[in-house]
């Protein structure tokens, strides 16, 4: 073990766009990357799931992969909103102020965390930011 801090020397951001349904909790087959880790591994501080037009009710499961396995992170349950020009997109976050029990996330190099959506979506957008250490 280290005697000194080791801090994030890169920011990171990553993001993927789910619009097909797959309720997969062990297997997905639809999936979108939403960041993978660096060379020496990544912190993951902010995750935000954003409706980028009318969303429906349903689930964004969050997956952390090894490269061979799906291991259920956590469940981000989506809200229906319809979106306008006067009515604000679904937006929650994740992060180190609102979820000091699981942020932040550190992923070791070789794994990402990637994102599905239950229910058909119009788009999902889930972004992450972080560093590399």
């Amino acid at each position: 073990m280290s005697t000194t801090a080791q801090y994030a020397s890169t920011p990171v951001f990553g993001a993927a766009l789910l619009t097909t349904a797959d309720t997969s909790l062990t297997a997905p087959t639809t999936v979108g990357t939403v960041l993978t880790a660096g060379s020496n591994g990544t912190r993951i501080d902010f995750i935000e799931v954003q409706g980028v037009a009318n969303t429906v009710t349903g689930i964004v499961n969050l997956f952390i992969y090894d490269g061979t396995t799906y291991h259920l992170w956590q469940q981000i349950p989506i809200v229906a909103v319809t979106s306008s020009t006067t009515a604000v997109a679904f937006s929650t976050t994740t992060s180190t102020n609102n979820s000091p029990n699981v942020m932040p996330m550190i992923i070791p190099t070789g794994y990402s965390l990637r994102a599905t959506t239950t229910i058909a979506q119009t788009g999902l957008k889930v972004i992450a930011y972080g560093g590399n250490f």
